[in-house]
């Protein structure tokens, strides 16, 4: 066994002993799903949310690819949660609901809370799936093994802590991944800066990999371009406001002020993040133009997709197996929120709100269970299958744009009178239709209908806005007659 396997493994036992030991907090469903949560445990949940795989190595191949401004993507989700603080974090902590479909049932009614439940599950899981898709790459490509046992054993490691300790496991584990991924990132920025000779030696091999690439801007923070910058900061503020894995620990704190504070420090956790797994992303650069960033068979690797974990390799082992361990910590961090709300929301939405209203908190508590041990299980099974059906899962990660959408149709419960809840469930019910056929139409024929510029996530959201106009105009509540 290497070393950095050892360490992986280790950091995998040591997680789902703590996820066990902290099920002794989880005695009765109200606390397994989240109770009375107090500063730390609200931003060591939520920051899973927002710092899963993407804000290691797929920040870190931007920075491979266009420099500094890779960083966007968790400054963006920073400025998100940093609006849900101000703006809606001591709201939704009034409701007293511990889901989000919760909230919308208080402005549009029972009916559009079923219906913004099963979306918001689905997305839930599409997320899951993309986390588990990326660390069986990640075990594929760097330790040899089979993607699939990959995929099964990490399922299993998550399931089983999540199981045993609801949101008080979730709470214990993720302060641990949170603190292993910043220290694991210091320590590689540490070594690697080290390995690549230094600051100077850093800026004088990025002037280089500029002259040869015939462009600039490594160090510019827009050279990602203002279109994607604007987009993925307006991504982030619609979907942060209804992320069901990301706002359930918020709706679980003990009072409206912990909410707000736990929501404020969480917005400077995550977004600083960003800018070091960007800037480990052009070490790796600089390394690869000069033939040393090297895999396993010697081979120079010029994929920004393989940056991150390649570099890690050329690390000393011990230095390697931590940092290994941190990339696969904010893939657990992110993974045992998700299939907690999905089964939170299936339970408390669908089971106790629809089908079983009386039910006793014994048999609340076997169905989360239930519900969060099927989500894992599809997160793990849908990984397996799709993994090579590309365009399948093109498709699938269509869903992403409904999280912002849902929160366009909140917003118009919230603030506009004449919104119904039979019209908010119909501008649900199109924008899922008119975002996913957009998302088809890009598959096959390669362009978006009217211009590659308008995505789904814009179509999503203008079909959420003005469809639900239209349909509350056709078919206004009772009250409003």
């Amino acid at each position: 066994m290497s070393v950095q396997l050892a360490i992986i493994v280790a950091y995998f036992i040591l997680t789902v002993v703590l996820g066990v030991y902290a099920s002794s907090k989880a005695k009765n469903s109200a606390a397994f799903h989240g109770y009375a949560l107090g500063v730390g445990a609200i931003v060591y949940t939520s920051a899973g949310e927002w710092l899963g795989g993407t804000a290691t190595t797929g920040v870190s191949e931007y920075g491979f690819v266009y420099g500094l401004s890779g960083a966007w993507f968790t400054i963006a989700n920073g400025i998100g949660v940093m609006v849900l603080a101000l703006c809606f974090a001591g709201l939704y902590r009034s409701l007293n609901t511990i889901t989000v479909p919760g909230i919308i049932e208080k402005f549009l009614g029972s009916a559009a809370r079923s219906v913004s439940s099963i979306l918001l599950t689905i997305v839930m899981l599409v997320v899951g799936i993309s986390q588990m898709i990326a660390a069986g790459k990640l075990g594929q490509s760097l330790l040899g093994f089979d993607f699939n046992v990959t995929v099964v054993v990490f399922a299993v490691i998550f399931i089983v802590y999540t199981l045993a300790g609801g949101m008080p496991a979730v709470a214990s584990t993720n302060k641990m991944h949170l603190l292993t991924m910043y220290g694991g990132v210091f320590l590689a920025l540490a070594f690697a800066g080290t390995k690549v000779g230094g600051w100077s030696s850093l800026t004088a091999g990025i002037a280089a990999v500029e002259a040869a690439e015939g462009g600039g801007g490594y160090f510019n923070m827009f050279s990602i371009g203002m279109p994607r910058v604007s987009s993925w900061i307006l991504a982030s503020i619609l979907g942060v406001c209804t992320a069901q894995a990301g706002i359930q620990p918020v709706l679980a704190a003990k009072d409206i002020p912990t909410a707000k504070k736990a929501c404020i420090i969480t917005a400077f956790v995550t977004a600083p993040f960003g800018l070091l797994t960007a800037l480990l992303g052009m070490i790796a650069k600089v390394m690869s133009h000069r033939q040393m960033l090297l895999d396993v068979n010697g081979i120079n690797v010029i994929d920004g997709k393989l940056a991150l974990p390649t570099l890690m390799m050329n690390l000393p082992p011990i230095v390697g197996g931590i940092v290994l361990a941190s990339i696969l910590a904010a893939i657990l961090s992110t993974v045992s929120p998700i299939i907690l709300a999905a089964g939170t929301m299936v339970t408390k939405d669908l089971y106790q709100r629809v089908f079983k209203p009386g039910a006793s908190d014994a048999e609340v508590m076997r169905m989360s269970r239930v519900t969060t041990a099927l989500s894992g299980v599809i997160c793990c099974l849908a990984a397996i299958a799709l993994v090579e059906a590309t365009k399948v899962l093109d498709i699938v990660y269509s869903a992403y744009s409904l999280r912002g959408a849902l929160f366009v149709v909140l917003l118009l419960g919230i603030y506009w009178k004449k919104a119904s809840g039979k019209g908010a469930c119909w501008g649900m019910i199109l924008t899922v239709v008119c975002s996913v056929s957009w998302a088809v139409v890009k598959i096959t024929t390669g362009h978006y209908p009217i211009s590659d510029a308008i995505t789904e996530t814009y179509v999503a959201i203008f079909v959420a806005l003005f469809g639900t106009i239209a349909c509350s105009i056709l078919w206004p509540n009772k009250s409003a007659e």
